[in-house]
This record gives C-alpha cells, sequence and structure tokens, in this order.
C-alpha cells in the first residue's frame, strides 16, 4: 500500500507539473499581453506594465519563475486587480463554489443512487421506464438551461428566490441542482445498470438462499458492489463539481472560481488563469487518488500489490 501511494504521489507531481507548463505555454503563446485590452493605454504605459510583472523577460526565465514561487506557494499577483494575490482571489471564490458543489454532490449521491436502484428493482415495469427516459432527459439539457428554467420558474414566475447573489442557504439550492442535473440523470443510468449487473451474480443468488432478508441482500451484498463504477466517476466528479461551474454561476450572479476563472480569461489575467487552473488539476488529483483507496474499502478483494 504504502509503495503504491508514493508512486500515485510521484505521478500526481508529473501530472500537476504538466497541466502547469501546457496552460503557460498557450497563455503565453496568445497574441498580445494582459494590457492589450486597456484603451487608451499609451506603448510606454503598456511596456512599463509588462516589465513590472516581468513579461519583458524570455519565456524560459518567466517559466522557471513560476514554477520556483509556485512551490513556495506563491501564485503571484493579479494583473486586472491591484495589490491582490492569486492566492487571496482563489481563497475569496472557494468557498461559493465548495458549498454549491457539496450540495450538490449531495443531490447526485441522493438521488442518483436511489433512483438508480429503484428502477433496477423494477426492471422492464413503468416506473424503471419512466426513470430512465428523465434520465436521458437529464444527460441531454445542459446546466446553463437547467439554471435558466429554474430562474424562470422559481424567480420570475413564483418569486421565492433572487435571481442572483448568495445570501442564504436557499439560494444555494438552484445553482447546485443546475450543476449535479446531467451527474444525478448519468449516475442513475449508471447504478441501474452495475444493480442490474450484480444481482445476476451467484454470491446474490447464494445469499438469497440462506435466507438473508431482501434489505440486507440489497445494502450489504448488491449495493456495495454496484457502487464501485460510480465511485470511479464520482471522483474528478466532485472535483470538478466543487470548483465550480463556469456558466452556472454566471448564470447565478455568485462570485464564485467559476466566475472568477471566466473573468480572468476575458482579462488575459495570465497568473490568475494558471492560478485556478493548477489549483483545479490538484484537486482533480488528489480526489482520483482518494477513489483509488476508497475502492479497497467498498471491495475488500481489491489489493494495491
Amino acid at each position: 500500500m504504502l509503495k503504491y501511494t508514493l508512486k500515485r504521489i510521484v505521478s500526481a507531481a508529473l501530472t500537476i507539473w504538466f497541466v502547469i507548463t501546457i496552460t503557460f505555454l498557450i497563455m503565453h503563446n496568445l497574441p498580445g499581453s494582459p494590457f492589450t485590452s486597456a484603451r487608451g493605454l499609451p506603448d510606454e504605459t503598456r511596456a512599463a506594465l509588462e516589465a513590472k510583472y516581468g513579461l519583458d523577460k524570455p519565456l524560459g526565465v518567466q517559466y522557471l519563475t513560476y514554477l520556483f514561487n509556485f512551490v513556495k506557494g506563491d501564485f503571484g499577483v493579479s494583473y486586472h486587480k491591484r495589490g491582490v494575490t492569486t492566492r487571496a482571489i482563489i481563497e475569496s471564490g472557494f468557498p461559493y463554489s465548495a458549498k454549491i458543489g457539496l450540495l450538490a454532490v449531495a443531490f447526485i449521491l441522493g438521488f442518483g443512487i436511489f433512483f438508480g436502484v429503484y428502477a433496477a428493482l423494477r426492471h422492464n415495469r413503468l416506473s424503471d421506464r419512466v426513470s430512465m427516459l428523465l434520465a436521458t432527459l437529464g444527460t441531454t439539457i445542459p446546466s446553463f438551461v437547467v439554471a435558466t428554467l429554474y430562474l424562470y420558474v422559481f424567480n420570475k414566475k413564483l418569486g421565492i428566490v433572487p435571481s442572483y447573489g448568495a445570501e442564504s442557504f436557499r439560494d444555494y439550492i438552484g445553482p447546485a441542482f443546475a450543476i449535479g442535473a446531467f451527474s444525478i440523470a448519468f449516475i442513475t443510468r449508471l447504478t441501474r445498470t452495475s444493480m442490474l449487473e450484480v444481482l445476476q451474480q451467484d454470491y446474490i443468488r447464494t445469499a438469497k438462499a440462506k435466507g438473508l432478508p431482501s434489505f440486507v441482500v440489497m445494502t450489504r451484498h448488491a449495493l456495495r458492489n454496484a457502487l464501485i463504477p460510480v465511485a470511479t466517476y464520482m471522483g474528478p466528479c466532485v472535483a470538478s463539481i466543487v470548483t465550480g461551474s463556469f456558466v452556472v454561476e454566471k448564470v447565478f450572479g455568485i462570485p464564485g472560481i467559476g466566475c472568477l476563472f471566466t473573468t480572468s480569461i476575458l482579462n488575459r489575467d495570465y497568473s490568475l488563469i494558471l492560478g485556478v487552473t493548477v489549483f483545479y488539476g490538484v484537486l482533480l488529483v488528489l480526489m482520483v487518488l482518494l477513489v483509488d483507496i476508497l475502492y479497497v474499502l467498498i471491495d475488500p478483494r481489491i489489493k494495491f500489490d
């Protein structure tokens, strides 16, 4: 287990380095600079700003400087928010994205697993077909459409939720549902398929033949093994959701990481783009590693030898 963990840590470090390198090269090879969009900015002033932030140095020097600062935990300063570091901006936006993401994960696991198991137990019946129809629709409707429909119904028609902001718990329900709608539908279909496969296994028939209660057979034997594909999907899914949906946060006017990321791209704020991208990459790598470890807890037959 220790040897496997060390290998994964090294692999994670290489993955993060690869993400930094690719993002850095793409951002710095785009035409213009972070100050190109500033209207009426004299060339002398633009050159002075680029010199202040080290953008006039060779690309290799900039790259090595960023790597050195990154190891120290310094993501640089924002080019469009004076005196504000990228780390401070991420720390201010992440709590909003995390609250929405955790609530969305609760919706995904709760509704997705429940409806998936229910559909599997009602295989080829009307309720199963209705569940699969709704799940298919859920996987085809984009999140921004769900967000728009939510605001239209609950804000414009019913007037029970605000159109933007995140002041109370109910303000997070809409964004969480919009972000998690696709994953709820996908988990429903995945759980149903996995559950149907597990229910055909010999050990399930043996458990039933022993006279074990149906609830015990379903929860302790069938559901536990059926959740392995779900755990595989939820690793990167959690990382993506917790860091925020770029479009949904923009629709609801929530100042999370997703909203900050879209703004940084429009402003060509290199340091903020790199910081958010690397932060997402680190979180994604950690979640994938956590899923690999959870495999052993879900299915003792899996060993890291």
